[in-house]
């Protein structure tokens, strides 16, 4: 017989981590949606420090309804790296899932 793998988190002897959410691979980078433009362009705050001019594909024009706070999938432009495409947009519960695991940085209030 096989013995399967125990797919659980806090497994005995055995860790394995179960993604809740798509990460990026390769040159992939998670941004937050600061300002739209207009169009199929918007401005996108990245988690490597940058912030890029981003457009939505054709292909995922009337897919994807985007709004200033949003947590997407960028992929920078191999030329020109200020800008990039939009690949992905997180769910609710996906966002909450990679600011509980440290993919994303939890707002915090000055005030």
């Amino acid at each position: 017989m096989e013995e399967f793998e125990d797919k659980t988190p806090n497994a005995e002897n055995n860790e394995t981590k179960v993604a809740r959410a798509p990460l990026p691979k390769g040159k992939e980078v998670i941004g937050i949606i600061e300002e739209r433009y207009g169009g199929n362009k918007m401005k996108i705050s990245c988690v490597d420090g940058k912030d890029r001019n981003c457009r939505v594909p054709g292909r995922l024009k009337r897919r994807l309804w985007l709004r200033p706070g949003d947590a997407v999938i960028i992929e920078p432009w191999e030329l020109d790296d200020s800008r990039g495409d939009i690949l992905l947009k997180y769910k609710p519960n996906q966002v909450a899932w990679l600011k509980k695991n440290g993919y994303l940085e939890t707002e915090t209030d000055e005030f």
